[in-house]
Order: C-alpha cells, then structure tokens, then sequence
C-alpha cells in the first residue's frame, strides 16, 4: 500500500469516525491498513496515518480501540527494528529474494511461499477450508472470535476460486459485523447468529448467497441482520410459497364431517361403530350454479312420480 492509497484510508477513517459510522467500518479500515501498510518511520510521518490510528484507542468501542493499540504497537516495533537491525527494504529484499541450494538452483524462500498462497488456493474448490488454505485466523485477542472467523471462512471458501487472502477479508469483517451488533463473543445470540451465518452460507442448494456476499453485493453490516427468510434462494423461496398456496388450496375445500354412530350395525363385523359422513350444506340461494330441476332430475323416478 502506498503513501496515496494510505491518505484515502486515513481520510475514510476520520470521516467513519466523525459521522459515527458502525465500528465495523471502522475495524474493516483499519484491518486493510494493518494487512497492507509497511510501516517506515519516514512513510508515516509523511501520511500521518499513525497519528490518525493512535486517537482510535480511546474510541468508546472496546474492539476498535483494542485493534487500534494493536496495530500502532505493531508499527512502533517494526520502526524500532528498522533503526537497530537496517533499512526496511533491504531486509524486505534480502527475505524475498531466492536462495540458492549447494546445486546452484534458487529455492524461493518462505516470505514468497506465504504470500503466494495468500494469493491463490492449490486446493480443490470442494475441499477448501481455512486449514486446508493455511491461513492466519487468529486476528483478535479471543480464541472465540479466531474460531468463529475460521468457521465463517469455511463457510465462504466452498466452492470458491476467490483468493485466501480475500476470503478471511471477508470473513473478518463478518466477524466484526457480528460481533458489535450481537456481541460480546460471550453471549449465546452471539454465537447462535454465526452458527446461522455458516450453516446458510455452507448450504450447497444456495451458492449465490456465498458469491454475493463475496462480491460485496451484501456488506457484513446486512449479512449478519438478514433474516431467515431474506437468507433463502429465489428458488427456494418460490418453492415455499407454492407449498403455502397448496395448503392453502387444501384448507379451502369442503370436507365431509366423519363421526362414528352405535345405531348402525355392520353387516359384517356386527359392531356398531359404522362411521357417518356429514356433508357440508350448500345453500340454493346462495349457490348461483344451483338449479332446481337439475336437483329434480337427480331423484329416483319413484320419487318423482310421489311428488306428482
């Protein structure tokens, strides 16, 4: 990240900051900053952006003032290392550059290995999980929360081509979301809504909710507040209400009442638990399809012959 992209990141911090934007904002910005920044004691006088990071410790919420004392001791004991052990870039290079085996072939070295796969999954999309990837979940202070984000990032990852790197992006910031609106990581609706968040994003018959939660059609603010019904697919969706409809449909046909009379006598078995059916009464005045003679014409002849 260089020196322009860090001033957009520290303007976007104070505006969130200043307009009291939700903490997980906030924690997302700083999480790029803590990922992406390399700090040297020149870039952050020029950009300021320690001094923006250090007001954070005393914000009101506890987690971004925890991340933001985090990230500024981080960047005090990378600058205090550069003074005592040389220039960062030369070390940079010195660790990235390849090595070179007694055959004279260059090996690269484990900076470029683990930023490599940072990059790009060499697991099949079917068997990804945060272990199978080897990323890095431990991003607060609380084994809870660590675990929650490897469980969001399993969620995330199936069947997905999105890079490591992007997918426990995404799943920190879930975390966080869900974390300031259902926290702390101590109470059961806490864990009952990441619970939620995984099973429906791990649910096979809907892979659009993954994608689009990757693409950031859905920020985590929303994800974590959705509802159980607005978590479905369409599919889904459209099958319930044909199932409702059917019930429906159902429940509105006439039934014949069943009741069981002792004053009938089966042929039979000779008990007397023969059933009767009472049919619903339709009224002729109200029945416009009613027709008397038609009604006439449904009696026996002998019947009618009586009546004459």
């Amino acid at each position: 990240m260089d020196a322009k992209e860090i001033e957009v990141r520290s303007k976007a911090l104070n505006k969130a900051t200043s307009s009291a934007e939700p903490s997980s904002t906030i924690i997302s910005l700083l999480r790029d900053l803590e990922n992406g920044v390399r700090p040297t004691e020149d870039l952050l006088r020029a950009t300021k952006i320690g001094i923006t990071v250090n007001r954070l410790k005393t914000h009101k919420h506890p987690d971004v003032a925890r991340l933001a004392s985090e990230i500024v001791h981080k960047w005090r004991h990378e600058v205090s290392k550069q003074k005592t052990g040389g220039s960062p870039v030369g070390s940079q290079r010195s660790s990235d550059s390849p090595k070179r085996t007694p055959n004279g072939t260059a090996t690269p070295t484990s900076g470029a290995d683990a930023s490599d796969k940072m990059s790009k999954s060499t697991v099949p999309p079917d068997k990804r999980s945060w272990k199978a990837d080897q990323v890095n979940t431990a991003h607060t202070q609380s084994k809870i929360r660590d675990s929650c984000i490897g469980l969001l990032y399993d969620g995330l990852c199936l069947n997905s081509t999105e890079p490591p790197r992007a997918v426990l992006q995404k799943s920190i910031e879930i975390e966080a979301a869900a974390h300031s609106a259902f926290g702390p990581e101590t109470k059961e609706q806490y864990r009952t809504k990441i619970r939620s968040l995984y099973q429906n994003l791990k649910n096979k018959s809907n892979p659009g909710l993954r994608v689009r939660v990757l693409s950031h059609e859905i920020t985590p603010e929303k994800f974590v507040r959705m509802t159980h019904d607005e978590l479905k697919s369409d599919e889904r969706r459209e099958e319930d209400r044909k199932i409702q409809k059917e019930n429906m449909d159902k429940a509105m046909v006439a039934k014949a009442e069943r009741s069981i009379s002792a004053s009938l006598q089966c042929g039979k078995c000779g008990q007397r638990k023969s059933p009767q059916y009472t049919l619903p009464f339709i009224d002729p005045s109200e029945d416009r399809d009613f027709n008397p003679s038609d009604a006439l014409a449904s009696l026996p002849s002998k019947d009618l012959s009586a009546k004459a």
